[in-house]
């Protein structure tokens, strides 16, 4: 139980906590970007297609995503500091088989089990957070720290990825998983206090049926792109999604223990984020994917140079994370949310002007730190929208939920914006340079359609309180 006045013991506490919890996110995180950087390399070892290359991403994010809510209602009935230690020892034996794989079916099977491992272990980190933390300025700098470990952690992964693709091998990035993981799990032995256990039973039809139903249909979008809409295969497998889908929409609705509680929907704020964050993830997805592709594809930049340019949207992304609390307490969640909104839409809208030719500095650079400054002051007003006014005992789920909007955001986003990228530049007749930088150009368009969108959402959430707020001082007003 926490002190009304904590001792100078008890922050000590918090802050080995925080560190243990943010650095197991923080591992997840980078294992979603690392690879990115270094996809050429990993293209030509193994021997993938272009599409195929994208399930080097889109094998991780589909089961984390997947099996997120399943992970969180484990973490509630089993204990969250046991599912932590459990979803770090996957991990991290998954991360050894990654950095050993000869093939690209043994790859992408090992980054569907890191996956599944990382569903465990997020959960219990937000949520271990909002159990330790006081609802307030103290959990809102801890969840800023948690932010700003999602969006900067994104592009040290890219710089990573680089550095081991250039100077050793793209292995490197999982393999130092190992001794990572086991100094978290020792940690987490000695230092976290198991969380209060509920009774009750794990949603298996509810996982299997949500995971399975996400992976269908993200496989049909992305296969869309190569064999088109009316390819038997891509029907059919978007059928299977939607009868899934719906059968895990159905079972939440009847089962006991549903792993996705559906009143958790009930709150405007909470659905609002939810929704946003999907459109934001998706678009941001996008732009370390094909960024990543035009610095080495189109200006010719070695990975190592590709994850130095990244830099600009490291540094504006922390500075902007950590100035989240003041702004907070100065212009509240929403308004900071918008802004932050407003500057990655127009950093998105100026990469999308990115050429053959465009300079790196201020084609470049200048638009990925707007996007860079939008993630960081995005992601954490995010975070506390989509666990706000949550009962006590929803933690886990609403918890699971905002990463299942992160991860599968990702994973969708990511699908509509390879369709995108392949059906642009049809016309162009010129070197391969120039089309691949059409491509992307077209595919960064789309992911600022998906954040005016994101935008969009939260503005007419804005307007509503807005007006609600009116409608309770007119009803409460003397006559």
């Amino acid at each position: 139980m926490l002190l009304t006045t904590p001792s100078p013991k008890s922050d000590t506490h918090r802050g080995i906590v925080l560190a243990i919890v943010l650095v197991s996110y923080l591992m997840i995180v980078l294992d979603i970007s690392i690879v990115i950087t270094a996809l050429p390399k990993i293209e030509s070892g193994l021997g993938f297609s272009h599409t195929g290359l994208s399930w080097v991403s889109n094998a991780y994010t589909l089961a984390f995503g997947g099996m997120l809510l399943f992970g969180a209602r484990a973490g509630d009935i089993f204990g969250r500091r046991r599912m932590l230690m459990i979803g770090l020892s996957l991990f991290s034996l998954a991360s050894l088989a990654i950095g050993i794989a000869q093939s690209p079916a043994w790859l992408i099977s090992a980054r569907a089990i890191q996956g599944i491992g990382a569903a465990v272990l997020a959960p219990s980190t937000l949520a271990l957070l909002s159990t330790t933390f006081r609802e307030g300025a103290e959990r809102t700098r801890a969840l800023s720290y948690y932010g700003a470990a999602a969006g900067v952690g994104s592009t040290i992964g890219l710089l990573l990825g680089g550095v081991f693709a250039d100077w050793l091998s793209w292995r490197v990035g999982f393999f130092i998983n190992l001794p990572i993981g086991l100094a978290l799990i020792l940690g987490a032995k000695h230092y976290l206090r198991e969380t209060a256990r509920h009774s009750g039973e794990l949603d298996i039809v509810g996982a299997v049926s949500s995971t399975l139903g996400m992976t269908f249909l993200v496989y049909g979008i992305v296969r869309s792109a190569t064999h088109g809409w009316t390819d038997t295969v891509t029907t059919v497998t978007l059928v299977v999604s939607v009868v899934l889908l719906s059968v895990f929409i159905v079972n939440e609705w009847r089962v006991k223990q549903p792993i996705l509680p559906l009143r958790l929907f009930g709150n405007l704020e909470r659905s609002v984020a939810y929704g946003t964050r999907m459109l934001f993830v998706g678009a941001s997805v996008g732009f370390y994917f094909f960024a990543t592709q035009y610095l080495q594809g189109v200006l010719d930049y070695s990975p190592l140079q590709a994850g130095i340019a990244f830099l600009p949207t490291t540094f504006a992304n922390f500075v902007a994370a950590m100035s989240v609390p003041p702004l907070t307490q100065r212009f509240g969640n929403g308004r900071l949310l918008a802004a932050a909104l407003v500057i990655s839409v127009l950093g998105m809208v100026m990469l999308s002007g990115a050429s053959a030719d465009t300079s790196y500095w201020f084609g470049i650079a200048l638009p990925m730190a707007l996007i860079g400054a939008g993630q960081g002051g995005a992601l954490s007003p995010l975070t506390v929208a989509g666990v706000a006014n949550v009962d006590p005992k929803d933690a886990g789920a609403a918890s699971g939920l905002v990463n299942v909007a992160h991860q599968l955001g990702g994973s969708l986003g990511l699908g509509i914006l390879i369709i995108v990228f392949d059906a642009a530049g049809a016309n162009i007749h010129s070197d391969g340079r120039a089309l691949l930088a059409a491509r992307i150009s077209a595919a960064f368009s789309a992911a600022a359609v998906m954040e005016t969108l994101a935008l969009l959402l939260v503005l007419a959430l804005i307007y509503q309180f807005r007006k609600d707020a009116i409608s309770r001082r007119l009803t409460s007003a003397p006559r």
